[in-house]
């Protein structure tokens, strides 16, 4: 397998726009009409997904070493979608149609082989890893929403009530469907540490425009049934019993408000814990939308200290600027584990901010969902701005 050839020759279909993409879902749907159900009703937001997603990882199978398990967590995911191993040939070859359609003399007998084994290699991996978590859990579980709360302008949160047998840690993330919008999926972090009770809270930005935010914020009441998967991630976690450094941006918040309320927990029923000090960055006050939560206990805790930060209003009074700028400026961002959760953005320029001010590479911490650019069908992950 020539991996510069299937880099080479991605690198070309990725470059003549939309229609290749188009010309994908047309002959996929065309040859499998079947198929058509599994993607959401409104493909404008699925556009080019599925295919860049494949063509991103495919053309990188040389490294099947060091993203192995990146993909077999795709495999996991994908059986929410009740996806089955016949559809993965049904898939791969409407893909590699695609590229012989668009890549024209390029497309030699030697690349196709290329692409044909690298495509197998891939979508074996996944295939196993179903087939194992199968053995072991759900594609989904069903959560009963029992409180829909317009927390600010633009955030809501749900509480939902899961099974018991529903597991996660705090930072995780899971995809979440509501039933107002079937058939597309968005990762949402639990807001909590795990409850006795089962329930869990999860942040929603609405986004202008946004079928996913505007489904979950707007369309969402209580009695309705959510559908909730595997959870994933395991870069915010806060191990060791190390002091924290938490820096969130908008809904970023909602993964490290889990941690802390983990922290909380140790503290109450040990009396001993990591100290923690938060940054919570937004553009405008009312967008601090658990502001009072947070400095309650902030009042309350010795241990824990909150820090708002605002970017786009010149007469709050408090810490202003870009939330990662503040945080690398503070005292407590030397010797600290630095867990960092956000928009790309935000995520990089903190991270930026942090090495910057000493802090050591290795003690900052945030989830990469580097190639993972939508989930609203068989793809991956979803980064907007705010929405966790």
């Amino acid at each position: 397998m020539d991996s510069d050839a299937l880099k080479r020759t991605w690198s070309m279909a990725a470059a003549l726009g939309d229609e290749v993409p188009l010309y994908f879902y047309s002959h996929l749907f065309a040859s499998h009409p079947e198929l058509r159900d599994m993607f959401p009703v409104a493909m404008g937001a699925q556009r080019d997904k599925l295919f860049s997603a494949l063509g991103h990882i495919i053309s990188h199978a040389d490294r099947i070493g060091e993203v192995g398990e990146f993909i077999s967590q795709l495999g996991r995911d994908h059986r929410r979608f009740s996806v089955i191993p016949a559809h993965y040939s049904m898939v791969g070859s409407s893909f590699l149609a695609t590229l012989q359609r668009f890549l024209g003399a390029a497309w030699t007998d030697e690349v196709a082989r290329d692409w044909a084994e690298a495509y197998g290699l891939i979508a074996k991996v996944m295939v196993v890893a179903a087939e194992e978590a199968s053995d072991t859990s759900p594609p989904w579980w069903e959560g009963e929403v029992t409180a829909v709360e317009r927390r600010s302008l633009d955030v809501a949160v749900l509480q939902v009530r899961l099974p018991q047998d529903f597991a996660y840690a705090p930072g995780q993330s899971v995809a979440v469907e509501v039933p107002a919008l079937p058939r597309t999926w968005r990762y949402l972090s639990p807001a909590n540490a795990p409850r006795a009770d089962g329930t869990v809270e999860f942040h929603v930005q609405l986004i202008p425009g946004g079928l996913f935010s505007t489904a979950a914020v707007r369309k969402t009441s209580a009695g309705d049934v959510l559908r909730v998967g595997a959870p994933v991630g395991d870069q915010l976690s806060a191990d060791g019993g190390r002091d924290l450094l938490l820096v969130a941006g908008g809904t970023g918040l909602a993964p490290l408000a889990a941690i802390l309320d983990g922290v909380a927990a140790q503290w109450r029923e040990r009396g001993f814990g990591p100290r923690v000090d938060l940054f919570h960055g937004a553009r405008v006050p009312w967008n601090l939308y658990d502001e009072s939560r947070l400095a309650g206990l902030a009042a309350r805790e010795p241990w824990f200290s909150f820090h708002p930060v605002v970017s786009d209003d010149s007469t709050f009074p408090g810490l202003k600027g870009w939330v990662g700028s503040a945080a690398a400026a503070h005292a407590s961002s030397l010797g600290r584990l630095a867990l960092v959760c956000g928009s790309t953005p935000m995520v990089s320029h903190t991270v930026g901010q942090l090495v910057g001010a000493g802090v050591p590479r290795s003690d900052i911490r945030y989830e990469d969902y580097t190639g993972i650019e939508d989930n609203s069908s068989p793809t991956g992950q979803d980064q907007l701005e705010g929405t966790r």
